[in-house]
């Protein structure tokens, strides 16, 4: 095992890391962060959420930027707010004890566009944001991107799957010849390989880290035989043997999601719901609350439960299976982050079993069903 300091990263780097007691580099920063250094590159690095990746990208564009040059020299893109805040928090955390300040700005929708404007005003070196947003920025002139020397996508396949890909092409056909393009992916879609193949090198390095886990070995999963009258005092058992732990419960549509929380709410849990018609307001309360464990448990959507990286989660619980493979992965990797351990568990009811034997099969996991 390699230390920071080993794979290239300066002191004054590595004291603010300490802090945020990141000690020992995970297995995408000892692959990714050398190369990164020491050479001009387009690279693909394949890993879940969860594993490390802001430091892994964030360290090296640090060391690329030049602080008494004003130019936006790095675009971070994220799928979601919650990503693009967390990122730029990092950044901002890693640089505490560099001598020449370096700026990073988090914009994103869902915030006034003038306080951000505003922002853009002051010297900022990297620009982190969601695409709508950054598109509109840049097309007010409110932001330059035409200086950038890296472009680093993160969680390129959620992009994808919410509704991105047209901004997406539009920014990666900005400055193509002068920039070096890092694009993160969990999994790697027909689409991404097509962006890969039209806006990177085809010398592009390629960094896979645990390729054989889709779904991260620290989470164990089950399932658990019920019908859809049972489904509800299911869940309040469940609830009940795990009074000490939080969690979050998938549901496939908002209306489920409201209803299921409002029960649970009824039955005396500290229970919030996230779903896509929210006010951001509403779900920036929610997730605070969730944050500093006032909620115990969220029940979610799957795709406002996107970007969402809350450590110590014990469980994620499926009231139903969801109908994509990649969902699965998604929603399981919210619990056993940081190196921790996570169950998850799915309510099946008859004629469902099947799914459970796909799931088990295309993403080489096993279930084993728990019985209550």
């Amino acid at each position: 095992m390699k230390t920071f300091s080993e794979l290239g990263i300066s002191k004054s780097y590595i004291k603010a890391l300490k802090e945020l007691n990141i000690v020992n580099p995970t297995e995408i920063q000892e692959a990714v962060i050398p190369t990164l250094l020491k050479s001009k590159t387009d690279l693909i690095g394949l890993a879940q959420t969860g594993t490390g990746k802001t430091a892994a990208f964030g360290l090296p564009v640090l060391h690329a930027i030049n602080p008494n040059n004003t130019d936006v020299q790095a675009l971070i893109i994220a799928p979601t707010r919650e990503l693009v805040k967390q990122i730029q928090k990092q950044i901002f955390r890693f640089t505490k004890y560099v001598d020449a300040k370096i700026f990073a700005e988090g914009v994103y929708g869902g915030e006034k566009m003038d306080k951000q404007i505003k922002a853009l005003t002051r010297t900022t070196h990297i620009v982190v944001a969601t695409p709508g947003r950054l598109l509109d920025l840049v097309e007010r002139g409110a932001v330059d991107i035409s200086k950038v020397k890296t472009l680093i996508l993160d969680e390129a396949d959620e992009m994808l799957s919410m509704g991105f890909k047209e901004d997406l092409n539009k920014i990666l056909k900005f400055n193509t010849s002068r920039r070096n393009t890092w694009l993160f992916s969990a999994t790697m879609p027909e689409e991404i390989k097509r962006m890969v193949n039209t806006y990177m090198s085809p010398n592009a390095v390629k960094v896979e880290v645990n390729k054989n886990a889709l779904v991260n070995e620290n989470i164990s999963h089950h399932y658990i035989h019920t019908s859809i009258k049972e489904k509800l005092n299911m869940i309040i058992r469940i609830l009940d043997k795990r009074q000490e732990e939080r969690g979050i419960i998938f549901c496939r549509t908002k209306a489920g999601t409201k209803a299921l929380a409002q029960e649970l709410q009824n039955e005396g849990f500290a229970v919030g719901a996230l779903e896509g018609d929210m006010q951001q307001k509403e779900r920036d309360k929610v997730m605070r609350a969730f944050k500093n464990e006032s909620l115990q448990i969220l029940v979610s959507t799957d795709v406002s439960a996107r970007g969402i990286d809350v450590n110590n989660l014990g469980f994620v619980l499926h009231h139903q299976l969801p109908e994509q493979l990649d969902y699965y992965t998604h929603r399981s990797g919210r619990t056993a982050r940081a190196g921790k351990t996570g169950q998850s568990i799915a309510l099946i009811i008859p004629g469902e079993m099947q799914k459970v034997i796909d799931i088990q099969s295309a993403l080489g996991i096993t279930f084993r069903e728990l019985a209550i």
